[in-house]
């Protein structure tokens, strides 16, 4: 979680997210970021600097990692560690969503 508080514009972003419906985690491999979920799929947020952030790459929530979009035989796979999850197209539109909405709410399109 952030070390530093969160300034009300910061807090005003996170209340959008929440209204979009996305969720808060706190992933025991990445505690210093905030994690933010929707159907699925996960990215960290940096708070420094006074604005939200995207961190990370964003992927699927697989256990308390995020599975990364990787491309190569047989396909498309998120992958975390040990772990593989095929891409299936359904699975691929959801990604392109959350990472579009998610960019929208942050200004960062």
């Amino acid at each position: 979680m952030p070390d530093q508080p969160l300034t009300p514009a910061q807090i005003k972003t996170l209340e959008a997210l929440l209204r979009a419906g996305f969720r808060f985690l706190t992933l025991e491999r990445y505690e210093r970021h905030l994690a933010v979920e929707k159907n699925g799929f996960v990215t960290l947020l940096d708070t420094s600097g006074g604005k939200l952030a995207i961190f990370s790459q964003a992927g699927l929530l697989m256990g308390g990692g995020i599975g990364m979009l990787m491309d190569g035989p047989p396909g498309k796979h998120f992958v975390c560690h040990d772990q593989r999850v095929p891409a299936t197209p359904e699975h691929l539109t959801a990604y392109q969503e959350f990472k579009r909405e998610l960019s929208e709410l942050l200004g960062e399109l």
